[in-house]
């Protein structure tokens, strides 16, 4: 039987009422014995991945984890200080390869993150080194953790990918406890020339195969390193200008291989933190500088840029 770290024993809960979860053998039971999860290579498992294999596929195979750039992007699309850490209980919700929920773990967090796709294999690997990081498979919208129970609750571009973003918004806002921040990044709404492109091509992406839509996004990643194109062309169809070819690669496949990508307003997303009890909102700013870019990005030309709201809980 595998043994699990109390931090994550005494988080699990019934999605549905709050109760604790019981373990045997390996195998989650509710407090009526009805069987709601698993133990799977020392993860606990709450859903399966067969509809979203590609993000399973992108973060096992890819190695995207950069220390110095996931920090500063980090605090730069959460609004978070690493320093106020150290102790805290922190969710990271769409954990994914676990790159940002190893920075939280090494300033001293305790972390859960959560994912529905077989990405946490990578995660687990990544924070091995961290006894205090953990991950479970699950979905977001029905996650197995005691409601109330986090100082910090961020999610970086995940939320977009279901088939209701605000659904996916309210059930994660759940988790944060009050005097607690949430912070969150979405897919921005750009032009509506851009979005029909798009749209356009995402229609055929989505159904090809994970060979032929590695093919192209190593193509796009050719492009995302040719200096002009991957700042000219890129307004129009979309591909990752990453310094590092295999980041651009996968996020490349990240943009054209989900089944879901919504893409949001700021107004529209401060007025669910609204919705959902957080006050003192703060819409932040691109991590990028430069009067160009800045001028790019509030006329919406900025393809897979965000909107970036943070807020406290009453």
């Amino acid at each position: 039987m595998t043994r699990l770290h109390k931090d994550l024993i005494s988080s699990l809960r019934e999605p549905e009422n709050g109760n604790p979860l019981y373990i045997a053998e390996d195998k989650f039971q509710t407090s009526r014995g009805l069987p709601l999860g698993k133990v799977v290579e020392g993860i606990p498992r709450f859903v399966n991945d067969e509809h979203l294999k590609s993000f399973g596929l992108q973060w096992n195979k890819y190695e995207v984890a950069h220390d110095d750039e996931d920090r500063a992007t980090f605090q730069a699309k959460t609004g978070f200080s690493l320093k106020e850490m150290k102790g805290k209980r922190v969710l990271d919700a769409g954990c994914g390869g676990g790159r940002y929920s190893k920075i939280c773990g090494e300033a001293g967090a305790i972390v859960i993150g959560a994912d529905h796709s077989s990405a946490v294999e990578k995660a687990e690997k990544l924070c091995g080194h961290l006894d205090r990081v953990h991950f479970l498979q699950a979905d977001l919208k029905h996650l197995p953790l005691q409601h109330q129970s986090f100082d910090y609750v961020f999610s970086i571009g995940v939320m977009h990918h279901d088939k209701k973003t605000k659904a996916v918004f309210d059930a994660v806002a759940k988790m944060v406890k009050p005097g607690g921040k949430y912070a969150v990044w979405l897919y921005r709404k750009n032009q509506w020339w851009q979005e029909a492109i798009n749209n356009r091509l995402r229609d055929k992406t989505t159904s090809w195969s994970t060979e032929k839509l590695e093919q192209w996004s190593k193509r796009g990643a050719k492009l995302g390193g040719m200096p002009i194109l991957n700042k000219t062309l890129n307004k129009v169809v979309n591909f990752s200008a990453h310094p590092n070819e295999e980041n651009r690669i996968c996020d490349t496949f990240d943009w054209y291989a989900p089944e879901y990508q919504h893409h949001h307003t700021v107004e529209e997303l401060s007025s669910w933190f609204l919705d959902a009890g957080f006050v003192d909102l703060k819409a932040l700013p691109p991590e990028k500088k430069g009067f160009l870019y800045r001028c790019a990005y509030e006329w919406n030309l900025l393809i897979g840029s965000g909107v970036n709201v943070m807020g406290k809980k009453k």
